[in-house]
């Protein structure tokens, strides 16, 4: 199959799942539509293993064709940053830049370190061994909070103002760096091409300083235009053109594009949306990328639960994903309790905030998207499992959760 008839089966499927959700099971949609297609997923792989399908055989072609590293980090992500941020608010992203930084930064080299060297000591008891290098890379790639699972579920978890503010801001900044993490820890392993301390410090120039001046470049350049027309239709291309051609643009420059459509989406959803739109234009353009918010969502989450057919099921992989469950959330929790001291002079955000930053801090695509990302072999299916496990408990069980939680917490915060 071609890519379009592969697209339209994954967004049939979609619709499918959505539709036996809203009917029948009555979860939120995302998390709805993801177990329905894990449900799918364990009948073919059981079909599979049985003989009666030769599933992964006959899917082993199209899965790669779709090739979910890309969709997702150079395709779907720029979209659903885009529309994440076009609904936070400037002026509170503002004045928590120091709680939010220290989380983005510290936050994520901390942890990737504390996970890496965890993970490390624990291998060998499980029955396999990974290299250094490679438990270091499931650090980075495990420890950045999924904007994309964030925002899907923060919006019905009624959570205060200023903690929404930290996790959505946390979030949405965190990727761009564990993503150059990522990258200088793939350097060392031969795969990548990052090499010693100067390529990396010039590694995060590029991307994230250089993210950040092309999404104020691109948001300004949309900001000038809407500012000079008033016909809404247009004006929605107008965004879009931000967001495909900004990130391809990012690609090429090798800049952060994540970091680039946050910045473009803050920008247009604060300053455009104030001064240079109608009335009727900010009802559509809302209407608009809510719409696409949705179905990339959806999609999105349909195609985590269709991965574990390509999943290695071994025992000891996923009791490695099992006892990695706990150290994540330890080692978050840790991580956030060290940052919030360290900006305690700044912000004060309550006796309950580490726990309710490390319960929200969900997991999700990114994570799976950069575990895809890791040379062929065997140090990557075993980490993708691993990833896999992880990021299903952290979207099923803490994404169900996460409403009860912040109540219950919320009441003392």
């Amino acid at each position: 199959m071609g890519l379009l008839q592969i697209s339209a089966v994954v967004v049939s499927l979609a619709a499918v799942l959505a539709f036996v959700n809203y009917r029948v099971v009555g979860l939120p949609t995302t998390i709805g539509v993801m177990l329905l297609s894990l449900v799918v997923s364990a009948g073919l792989v059981a079909a599979d293993y049985f003989g009666v399908l030769a599933v992964r055989e006959q899917t082993g072609d199209w899965w790669l064709a779709i090739d979910f590293n890309r969709t997702l980090m150079d395709g779907m992500l720029s979209f659903l940053l885009f529309a994440g941020a076009l609904q936070v608010n400037l002026g509170d992203l503002w004045r928590h830049r120091f709680s939010i930084g220290v989380l983005a930064s510290v936050g994520v080299v901390l942890s990737t370190a504390i996970i890496g060297c965890v993970t490390y000591l624990l291998v060998p008891f499980l029955g396999f061994e990974l290299s250094f290098v490679y438990c270091l890379l499931f650090g980075a790639l495990i420890t950045p909070t999924d904007p994309i699972a964030v925002l899907a579920l923060l919006k019905q978890a009624g959570v205060s103002q200023e903690l929404e503010t930290n996790i959505t801001g946390e979030s949405l900044f965190n990727d761009g760096v564990a993503v150059v993490v990522f990258l200088a820890l793939l350097g060392l392993t031969g795969a990548g091409h990052v090499e010693g301390a100067g390529e990396i410090a010039l590694l995060f120039v590029q991307e994230v300083v250089g993210g950040a001046l092309l999404g104020l470049a691109l948001g300004g350049l949309a900001f000038w235009m809407l500012r000079r027309m008033n016909d809404h239709q247009v004006e929605i291309l107008v965004t879009l053109a931000v967001v495909l051609g900004g990130y391809q643009l990012a690609l090429v420059l090798h800049a952060s594009g994540p970091i680039a459509m946050v910045i473009a989406g803050l920008l247009v959803g604060n300053h455009g949306r104030m001064f240079a739109m109608s009335d009727t234009t900010r009802a559509h353009l809302d209407t608009f990328w809510e719409t696409v918010d949705e179905i990339l969502n959806t999609v999105l989450f349909v195609m985590i639960g269709l991965e574990m057919i390509h999943i290695t099921l071994d025992g000891r992989y996923l009791l490695a994903g099992v006892c990695a469950i706990p150290l994540v959330l330890v080692t978050r929790y840790g991580c956030v309790s060290v940052a919030l001291q360290l900006v305690r002079p700044w912000h004060r955000l309550g006796s309950n905030a580490s726990a309710l930053l490390t319960w929200a801090g969900l997991r999700g695509g990114i994570s799976v998207a950069l575990a895809l990302a890791l040379p062929p072999g065997d140090a990557r299916d075993t980490l993708l499992t691993i990833t896999y496990c992880v990021v299903l408990f952290s979207i099923v069980g803490q994404g169900l959760t996460v409403g009860p939680v912040i109540r219950r917490l919320g009441r003392r915060h």
